[in-house]
């Protein structure tokens, strides 16, 4: 049995766009990013508005997949323990086992992220990071693929907790999902008013798929002048004199992880400078800091990168060799 290509694998990656397109109404970048981010080994931060589908793109994604799945409600009562999970002390063994906690699943989707405090914001970093629960000195291995999908709502700041800096920057890519056009708003009172959509959908690939994607992925071919043109664009926040926090190193990495995704959801072996300019701004944006002026000027993080896209030199496009 021969290996699966790059454009036989895509047709998984099809079948879970169409999936979740059939649930999400008029959003078909919003999934390519969220698409692009899990054959990125990433994780996506959906930071929107309350009502206009942030949850519901995150279950519908899992839903497609035939991964385990768990669903985490943050609330300021939420425990570290409750996330990680913890030792509890078995009476007729006499000795401590492990628990796991919600984290422990192949998609794992947190609702309203900020409302939980910083230290159980926390108790995500290591998981987010390098895939593993750390309890009283050993570590638990999480399944694979992994993928945290997180929400929350930027607008309403009573009772919540804004990420740190730490944590933005685990995360691949943030998007915002915004209001829907008239035409998809009115094919969703068709869709969604007499029953819930999700009630219907079925898994459309499995974790096995899942991971010879993101096996492939790692293969789709980086130029070296695509290579530096990427860490040109992250350099050039370092030292912007409109943000007092620049991209990190990790924000490099990211980006040119999920432009290898794009590229191969578009059944290319290799990437293009086109790639990365697509994914600047759900990538680095939400890492940066303006600053005070540049906020006072309502020069938001995303114009500064949408400003240094435009004003690097681009590399001319090459494929492999």
């Amino acid at each position: 049995m021969h290996e699966p290509g790059l454009h036989e694998l895509s047709a998984v990656a099809e079948r879970v766009r169409a999936s979740v397109e059939s649930v999400i109404d008029g959003k078909p970048e919003a999934v390519r990013i969220a698409l692009t981010v899990l054959l990125a080994e990433g994780h996506l931060l959906l930071e929107d508005v309350p009502g206009v589908g942030k949850t519901m793109l995150a279950k519908t994604l899992a839903r497609s997949l035939d991964c385990s799945v768990r669903r985490i409600q943050f609330t300021p009562d939420l425990l570290p323990s409750d996330v990680t999970g913890t030792n509890i002390f078995d009476q007729q063994r006499l000795d401590f086992e492990f628990r796991p906690g919600a984290i422990f699943a192949q998609i794992v989707v947190g609702d309203e992220i900020n409302r939980a405090s910083p230290k159980t914001q926390s108790a995500l970093l290591e998981s987010m990071e390098e895939r593993q629960v750390t309890i009283d000195g050993t570590s638990h291995e999480l399944p694979s693929p992994f993928m945290v999908i997180a929400t929350q709502n930027p607008v309403e700041m009573e009772g919540t907790y804004a990420l740190p800096e730490a944590q933005r920057d685990r995360f691949m890519a943030r998007i915002s999902i915004g209001y829907p056009s008239p035409e998809a708003e009115f094919a969703m009172l068709d869709h969604h008013a007499g029953a819930n959509p999700l009630d219907g959908l079925k898994p459309v690939a499995h974790a096995d798929d899942i991971l010879r994607l993101i096996g492939l992925v790692r293969t789709v071919h980086l130029a070296d002048p695509v290579r530096r043109y990427a860490v040109d664009l992250v350099g050039a926040t370092r030292n912007h004199p409109e943000l007092r926090l620049g991209a990190s190193p990790r924000a490099t990495l990211h980006l040119v992880r999920a432009a290898r995704a794009a590229a191969a959801l578009d059944g290319r072996e290799y990437v293009l400078p086109d790639d990365i300019q697509a994914l600047a701004v759900p990538v680095l944006a939400h890492r940066l800091m303006p600053t005070a002026e540049a906020q006072l000027s309502r020069r938001g993080a995303e114009q500064i990168v949408l400003d240094l896209v435009t004003r690097l030199p681009i590399p001319r496009p090459q494929g492999r060799g």
